[in-house]
């Protein structure tokens, strides 16, 4: 479809066709409190804000009746018939079929011909027009998005703001009227019944619902409740539908239905609304989930366009626990007798840990009063961000795959409880969480959290050492919650204590903070020190993981291999660098000389000549194995373990490597024997389809999708039973070899491997905002915000305030957790002029340097305040040699 006459002024980029549309679900709200997803032809699905999953799941309606949820729009030319239709594009042919017909929601409502949808996360836009409709329609949704202010980026709320484009000579009156049914009390995940149909019914669920209008200034809307759920119930909270900047003459709404049989109240809604673009109350007494409608007229006039912007908002406060402890004996449950009731932090109910975001709001009337007034500056900054992230030549598939897998951070996959620690599943299934704990080894992967926001990437590694490791310096790899029994679950994991170390590191540099790197550091040794006990992961301290070691392929490997022992030869790097920042030189001593012993066994014992192989050394016995290393979900047999490497090519050997880069740490290994062992992953695991693949677990790509395997067996010699992902291919993983490639200069091959994964996420057959492992908006998938650091060769350290980038002319955007910018590099005459801008945050600049090229530096550190530009020139070293000279 052609946008003709409907440019946006926001940035885009990607755009979908018609074809590209159906699993669009582009999710709306912020950081840690659930979200609401835009769907590719405009609708509005996978309601998921009462602190759980629900992927597939809309506010439910009874049989085959499904219930009025979006918006519609009227429009009536001066002189001409009105028509009136819903604000979406066409169903998609696989809705098509049902017992009872289609079955999605608004399925018998007219709606546009043509649509197309474009995004650069979280600015989602869908274009719409019929050739019967006198107006074309944008609709800009998004929730602000702003780095380095975690505050701002995790309000609940979703903006949908329709731009109407009246293309004629004639004058157009126009309405635009958003429905949402209360259901409140209903999260989608415990049917109560069986309808007539067979189908599972929800709405027992259903307590005392009301709506009631609301005014605030030029804010009109909706707000709903309930009297009688349980106050303390996870589904317990408010919902808001607001307009903003309207006449009170030009708002109309509906705080209930009528109540009809067969399904006449909808009907009744119909004629009310398409007979003149506005809606009168009707009587309600006994819905159960009563319907609010807020309707909003305007004029447009000839060759002209106006918008009418909505908020949609939500308050859902009772979050419990992912850990729940034995129940007490229950209590008679207590009146409720409104929207004001008791908060989660006044429950006593040890299971009850609570949002961040309801402790800065009321509810959800609230949220909109607050909100609405600050929205123009949300939006310019969100866009502002989006713009200069879009703004620089990265490729497009890694732009895409950084900026669309931030919206991780928004779904149920993450949330903050009222301390403002943010935890995270590793992903989440269509009703539940999955696997709980901010699992370290799966968390590892991202560095997307610290680069944006620094505060809550300190304070995950704070929840890391100072409440989920003991005294022992085991650290938990699942954190249970209430943080009181957050070492409950006992169990470590040798890449999730050996990522925790490096991350420790990468938030200190980046942050340059002090006080916490002192508060942490003494949990840090231990965690390190952990390592060398008896029957530990390197008892004997020769700087290699030969022990048991639990890892992310969720088995225990015994005897040294490339992916546990990289990971340890990076945290070592990474202690030493701690231990000498705050004094303790003797053990940074210790750290570097078992790196060192290390890192030469490897390349002398590992490297089979092409890439990293795994020794299997099997465990004397049982008892040899220190306490805490055994999960139980690997080999039955210690003395022929299953669910081994083996000689596996393995997609993910070189993982420490890939972070040690990341955090400026530098090579653990022979560069040489790097650059093979990625050379070998893209030759031997590279698929350029499946239609030969045989695959015994879960299938991310098949058919004539490219991906890269999690593992080959190019000499053979395969184990009977090998780990069990060994046939599978998952993003994460390949975002990490792929960044390697580009950290070594194999940039076609990187492009190439994130190239495949986008292209299998293109909204025909994947959502392009939902990369799934175990489970939906998986945690490790936001390893592809790496990419961009690999590609601009950014690196920054808030200790000196010494910055990298590239060492090529190019146009960057950069983010170090608290500030970031752009940074333009162009070439002026025989040396190379850089200009970094500070967008947001203050930067602090001691020195600056391309890769390879040269290096400026400051007599003190320069201070970059936000709006402001630093312009340099770096001359090539050669010059500046010559200079001192």
């Amino acid at each position: 479809m052609k946008n003709g006459g409907l440019k946006s002024q926001w940035p885009v980029l990607r755009v979908y066709n018609e074809e590209h549309l159906h699993r669009i679900a582009l999710p709306l709200g912020g950081i840690g409190t659930g979200t609401v997803s835009l769907g590719g032809r405009g609708d509005l699905r996978d309601w998921e804000i009462m602190n759980r999953p629900a992927k597939g799941f809309y506010p439910p309606g009874q049989g085959y009746i499904t219930p009025c949820l979006g918006f519609v729009l009227y429009a009536r030319p001066a002189g001409s018939n009105a028509s009136s239709r819903l604000l979406e594009g066409p169903l998609d042919f696989a809705d098509y079929e049902g017992s009872n017909g289609i079955c999605v929601p608004n399925h018998g409502m007219p709606r546009f011909r043509r649509c197309s949808f474009a995004a650069a996360y979280p600015l989602g836009q869908v274009f719409l027009s019929d050739p019967d409709s006198p107006l074309k329609v944008r609709l800009e949704a998004f929730n602000p998005l702003i780095p380095g202010d975690s505050d701002n980026s995790g309000l609940p709320v979703a903006v949908f703001r329709y731009v109407l484009l009246n293309e004629s000579g004639r004058r157009v009156e126009a309405s635009v009227c958003g429905t949402i049914p209360n259901f409140i009390g209903v999260d989608g995940s415990t049917p109560t019944g069986v309808q007539w149909t067979g189908e599972p019914d929800y709405r027992g669920g259903l307590k005392g619902n009301r709506n009631e209008h609301r005014k605030s200034g030029n804010i009109h809307g909706v707000f709903l409740f309930s009297r009688e759920l349980h106050p303390l119930s996870p589904a317990w909270g408010t919902i808001a539908l607001a307009v903003l900047g309207c006449a009170d003459s030009a708002v109309t709404w509906r705080t209930g239905w009528a109540e009809k049989k067969w399904n006449d109240s909808f009907l009744d809604f119909w004629d009310d609304f398409s007979s003149d673009g506005r809606i009168e109350e009707r009587e309600h007494v006994s819905a159960p989930d009563p319907k609010a409608s807020l309707c909003a007229s305007i004029v447009i006039g000839p060759h002209s366009s106006k918008a009418i912007t909505f908020l949609l908002a939500w308050h859902f406060p009772n979050r419990k626990t992912w850990t729940p402890a034995p129940k007490p004996e229950k209590k008679p449950a207590q009146q409720c007798c409104g929207a004001e009731c008791p908060a989660a932090g006044d429950s006593g109910d040890p299971d009850q840990i609570g949002n961040y975001y309801t402790t800065l709001f009321r509810d959800a009337w609230d949220v909109v009063e607050k909100v609405a007034p600050r929205l123009p500056e949300l939006e310019r900054k969100t866009v502002e961000f989006v713009r200069a992230f879009c703004g620089s030549d990265l490729p497009d598939p890694v732009k895409e795959a950084a900026l669309f897998n931030l919206s991780t951070l928004r779904t149920q996959t993450c949330f903050r409880t009222p301390d403002g620690f943010l935890f995270g599943w590793e992903g989440c299934h269509d009703r539940a969480g999955c696997c709980h704990g901010s699992c370290t080894h799966v968390w590892n992967y991202e560095n997307a959290v610290a680069h944006l926001f620094g505060d809550l990437s300190r304070n995950a590694r704070r929840l890391e050492f100072l409440h989920a490791t003991d005294e022992r310096g085991l650290m938990s790899f699942r954190i249970n919650l209430p943080l009181s029994r957050a070492q409950e679950f006992g169990k470590a994991a040798a890449d999730g204590q050996m990522g925790c170390i490096v991350r420790a590191f990468r938030d200190w540099k980046l942050s340059g903070d002090m006080e916490f790197l002192r508060q942490i550091w003494p949990k840090v040794r231990k965690a390190v020190e952990f390592c060398w006990i008896p029957g530990g992961w390197d008892a004997d301290r020769d700087g290699v993981m030969e022990g048991c070691q639990h890892n992310t392929m969720d088995v225990e490997y015994y005897g040294p291999n490339g992916q546990m022992t990289v990971w340890y030869l990076a945290a070592l790097r990474a202690a030493e660098e701690m231990a000498r920042a705050v004094g303790e030189n003797d053990f940074a001593d210790r750290c570097r000389s078992l790196f060192e012993k290390g890192s030469k066994w490897t390349d002398e014992n590992l490297f089979n000549g092409e890439y990293y192989e795994h020794i299997v050394r099997p465990p004397a016995s049982a008892d040899a194995i220190a306490p805490g290393l055994q999960v139980g979900m690997g080999a039955s047999d210690l003395a022929e373990p299953e669910f081994q490497l083996g000689p596996a090519c393995l997609v993910d050997q070189l993982v420490g490597q890939y972070m040690a880069r990341a955090a400026g740490l530098g090579y653990l290994l022979k560069p040489e024997n790097v650059r093979s062992a990625l050379r070998s992953i893209m030759k031997y695991n590279f698929r350029k389809h499946f239609f030969n693949h045989f695959n015994h677990m879960r299938t991310f790509a098949t058919g004539d999708e490219s991906a890269l395997l999690m593992a080959t067996y190019p000499r053979g010699n395969r184990p009977k039973s090998p780990f069990p992902y060994c046939n599978e291919v998952m993003t994460g993983f390949e975002y990490t070899a792929a960044v390697g490639m580009l950290y070594e200069g194999m940039t076609r091959e990187g492009l190439r491997c994130i190239k495949a994964v986008r292209d299998r996420y293109d909204g025909r057959k994947r959502s392009p905002f939902d990369e799934a492992e175990c489970g939906h908006h998986y945690a490790r998938a936001m390893a592809s915000w790496t990419a961009v650091m690999a590609l601009s060769g950014f690196q920054y350290s808030g200790i000196d305030g010494a910055m990298r980038f590239a060492g090529r002319p190019g146009k960057h955007f950069w983010s170090n957790g608290q500030a970031w910018g752009t940074c333009a590099v162009s070439r002026a005459g025989k040396a190379m002029k850089v200009s970094i801008r500070v967008l947001h945050g203050c930067l602090k600049l001691g020195s600056l340097e391309l890769a390879g090229y040269g290096e400026r530096s400051w007599p003190r550190p320069a201070e970059v305040k936000a709006g402001h530009t630093l312009t340099a020139v770096v001359r090539a070293a050669q010059q500046q040699k010559q200079k001192s000279a």
